[in-house]
């Protein structure tokens, strides 16, 4: 008689999509070419004197009070990030390393919870492969999801791929990306060839049949002197702060956090319910959109990640293609899944 098969306690996976921190730098649209001598973006203070606007309890709202409150100014010190302004152009460039062993967990404490877990994965690589996933984190990067609030508004996006061996560049793919919808990642588009041979090569690496390093570079076409976008840090003891926001930079160069970056990247979940309304979401276990305070997935629904793995591994439930999908998305952005006490 067999022991029935439980959920490892300690199970962990490392993230097979590794971007680093992205840099600005800035300089002329028509210099793009020589853009590996433009001078970076660097972040500055500056103080401002704001008035009360925020939303008054029932008490303050006394006209004297108000009065009173309005002749105490709401001064604050800021971080500010902007173009020079003979620049017109925001240059982001980050790397991005796609590791294969998707599925391994790099801590297990159960040989045969592992055994079953590499062997469902197995399967799904076998029927399905690495195109679908690889394909959507390809067109992330195409569209320039990963540039945020720099991409609102903009005359102009030029991103360019680079494939990096031993230093060079061995294939590059340039895309409009103003042209590629950010909300329809999941239509196959078959007149982008680059497209799709980025997407081939992500699922490569991800195969683990060979070393995929990309270099990212996006020219952000914005107008001289703009301000532009950096990611904001979050200070946790903020009276000793000083500043009222706290711009992230690296070596004095503005930039935008890692984990910012690939949570832009792996914004592909659209197999959750409402996905035609709100458009793609990043892959997390519950599809959580802390900008909405929302979870779409939630474990009411069965759609979660851990009762789609739980069925799929202890009770042989195989959910459909499309939340397979899923389960491998989040495998592949890794965490501790483990069914700890």
């Amino acid at each position: 008689m067999t022991d029935k098969l439980t959920t490892a306690s300690v199970l962990a996976f490392e993230r097979k999509l590794d971007p680093s921190d992205a840099v600005f730098h800035a300089g002329s649209w028509e210099d793009r070419a020589q853009s590996h001598a433009w001078p970076p973006v660097t972040i500055r203070p500056k103080s401002v004197r704001g008035t009360i606007s925020n939303r008054l309890k029932a008490k303050d709202q006394d006209p004297a009070k108000l009065d009173a409150a309005i002749e105490n100014p709401n001064l604050q010190t800021v971080d500010v990030a902007a173009l020079p302004p003979q620049a017109d152009t925001l240059k982001v460039q980050f790397t991005l390393r796609v590791l294969g062993g998707a599925g391994t967990p790099s801590a297990c404490n159960s040989a045969a919870y592992q055994t079953k877990l590499l062997a469902t994965v197995q399967g799904y690589v076998q029927q399905h492969g690495f195109a679908e996933l690889a394909r959507r984190y390809a067109a992330n990067l195409a569209n320039g999801r990963f540039l945020w609030r720099n991409r609102v508004g903009a005359e102009s996006v030029e991103v360019t791929i680079e494939q990096m061996q031993g230093g060079k560049a061995v294939h590059s793919w340039s895309f409009d990306a103003l042209a590629l919808n950010t909300r329809s990642i999941g239509a196959i588009n078959s007149e982008s060839n680059d497209l799709a041979k980025l997407g081939q090569t992500i699922a490569t690496g991800l195969g683990s049949t060979e070393h995929v390093l990309l270099r990212v570079t996006a020219f952000v076409r914005q107008g001289a002197g703009q301000e532009v976008f950096p990611s904001q840090e979050l200070i946790l003891d903020k009276g000793n702060a000083g500043k009222s926001k706290t711009l992230y930079h690296v070596n004095d160069v503005a930039a935008i956090h890692s984990q910012k970056i690939g949570n832009a990247i792996r914004t592909i979940d659209t197999w959750y319910e409402g996905a035609d309304e709100l458009g793609p979401i990043a892959v997390e276990p519950y599809g959580s959109v802390t900008t909405q305070g929302k979870a779409y997935r939630q474990p009411k629904q069965k759609l979660d990640f851990y009762t789609l793995l739980d069925n799929w591994l202890l009770k042989d439930q195989v959910p459909p293609i499309e939340q397979q999908h899923f389960v491998m998305a989040v495998l592949i952005r890794g965490g501790v899944f483990g069914d700890a006490s």
